[in-house]
């Protein structure tokens, strides 16, 4: 039996909501957000792509549900998944984030020289694969604890110029801090990456599995190992401002698929 059209909207729409109700914090499909896109019944979880990256599912009643992170330089819009080999459409939200100008007494920061920029470049061939790894026997919850205390700025998402100069979206949550508070792993997980880097300074980026890594950095210090498992909550470093960074405070990414997401909506009644 054919469903009439409005009667099939309905349906799809309670699905919708459903799906983003089960979840452990709150969808948005916008730019930088987290998209419940609805996947047909199967006895087994589909394997689903996007631009290219695995995406974690999660079961959802009698079916399951792509949980899809969403890049900032994604256009608004209809887009679409792949699952089982088929495309499933699902829509991106405008969204209109802040401009952010900042000035930096180190030049070489704004405009690295020939050696920096060399640096730059190894650290992003070491951070690249961390932002993939699909760890076996590791499952995220999805539920995510603030790594430090202090005050959450409207950062995520904000257009920045460096000394007037236009720069990458600021793909990350700052947290307004003093040097030397304890920061925390926000959920459990393992050490995949310790280091100083040119921008962020002293990091540490830990995988959840499935496709989810989160990163801290600015550290003045850090006190885990590569490796290392941690749980959430355990201590991994005190608040510091190492790298590119105007003064003492924490920056928190969550990445989805190798999409750096905002880290605001896995945080419970935030």
């Amino acid at each position: 039996m054919t469903l009439p059209k409005k009667l099939l909207l309905a349906t799809v729409a309670s699905f919708c909501l459903l799906s983003a109700e089960e979840l452990p914090f709150r969808p948005s499909p916008v730019p930088g957000g987290v998209a419940a896109v609805p996947l047909p019944r199967s006895a087994q979880a589909p394997l689903v792509h996007y631009r290219g990256e695995r995406v974690l599912v999660r079961r959802s009643g009698e079916a399951w549900v792509a949980v899809v992170g969403i890049p900032l330089d994604a256009k608004v819009g209809p887009d679409t998944i792949e699952a089982g080999g088929k495309k499933i459409p699902f829509t991106i939200r405008p969204k209109k984030y802040p401009v952010q100008r900042l000035t930096l007494k180190n030049k070489h920061q704004v405009n690295p020289d020939p050696e920096d920029t060399e640096r730059i470049l190894k650290d992003r061939a070491l951070t690249a694969p961390v932002w993939k790894e699909w760890p076996e026997g590791l499952v995220p919850t999805l539920r995510f604890v603030q790594p430090t205390a202090g005050e959450l700025t409207a950062s995520f998402g904000k257009r920045r110029f460096f000394n007037g100069e236009a720069r990458n979206p600021h793909a990350g949550l700052d947290i307004a801090a003093p040097a030397g508070r304890p920061v925390k792993a926000t959920a459990d997980g393992r050490v995949a990456l310790t280091g100083d880097l040119f921008f962020s300074g002293n990091t540490v980026m830990i995988v959840h599995g499935e496709g989810v890594v989160t990163l801290v950095c600015h550290l003045t210090d850090i006190t885990v190992k590569e490796g290392q498992t941690v749980h959430t909550g355990d201590l991994v470093g005190h608040v510091g401002s190492t790298g590119r960074a105007t003064g003492p405070h924490l920056h928190w990414m969550v990445s989805l698929n190798n999409a750096r997401v905002d880290p605001a909506l896995f945080l419970q009644g935030k």
